[in-house]
């Protein structure tokens, strides 16, 4: 039984979660709409830039958590699924998630954005298993702050042999989906690297490696890369 791991924003969705989860508690009057909104494309360019300070930006975007109820933060996620992240789920993304669960492999989604946003997304599509950002939460009511290391970059390998170690899971045969430069650490440690709707940096790094390039935004899910 191998291992396909996805990345979960601008991969099985066509967009950004995290992002988007800013851009709606602007629309929503959360937050302070000006700052957060400047704040919130600040640091999505330097995301994109490969440029990104992890831990300044769950500074910002956790805050969030911390000033509100639980009661009203779990009202806004259920909205935000169903206006904002149902839409941009992928008839394509699912199907190849099916052929992976036909397959037997072991579903699993890691990704930088806070288990917070993403749980319910991936529970959308059918994955079992994730590993994101986790906030630090004491009482029942989030601290703002990152608890662990943050499931960024070489953040997402260190979290992955953790989440191996404890399900006595392993590489051997693995796959990783992702849509993003950020994630060439561990796309070089699995077996099966898949670049999916590339950036530049990723894609010009994948024809030179001959790594497959897929795109789950058409209609058609790809499956040639999985004979």
């Amino acid at each position: 039984m191998s291992l396909a791991i996805f990345d979960l924003d601008n991969t099985l969705l066509a967009d950004d979660s995290d992002y988007l989860w800013g851009q709606f508690l602007v629309d929503q009057n959360i937050v302070d709409a000006d700052y957060y909104a400047r704040e919130n494309e600040r640091f999505y360019q330097q995301y994109k830039q490969g440029q990104l300070d992890i831990l300044k930006f769950l500074d910002f975007s956790l805050q969030p958590l911390a000033d509100n109820s639980m009661h009203d933060l779990i009202l806004w996620r259920t909205q935000f699924i169903a206006e904002v992240i149902q839409p941009i789920l992928l008839d394509s993304a699912q199907e190849l998630i099916n052929k992976h669960k036909q397959r037997g492999d072991t579903l699993l989604v890691i990704t930088a954005t806070n288990r917070f946003v993403t749980e319910p997304i991936v529970n959308l599509y059918g994955i079992p298993h994730l590993i994101a950002t986790t906030p630090e939460m004491i009482d029942d009511r989030y601290t703002g702050k990152v608890s662990g290391i943050p499931c960024f970059q070489e953040g997402k390998i260190t979290r992955l042999e953790q989440w191996l170690k404890e399900t006595g899971h392993h590489l051997n045969g693995s796959w990783f989906y992702s849509d993003s430069h950020n994630d060439l650490p561990l796309l070089k440690r699995v077996d099966h690297p898949v670049v999916v709707n590339p950036d530049e940096h990723l894609r010009q790094h994948a024809q030179n490696a001959n790594w497959p390039v897929i795109s789950l935004r058409d209609q058609q899910c790809p499956v040639h890369h999985l004979k």
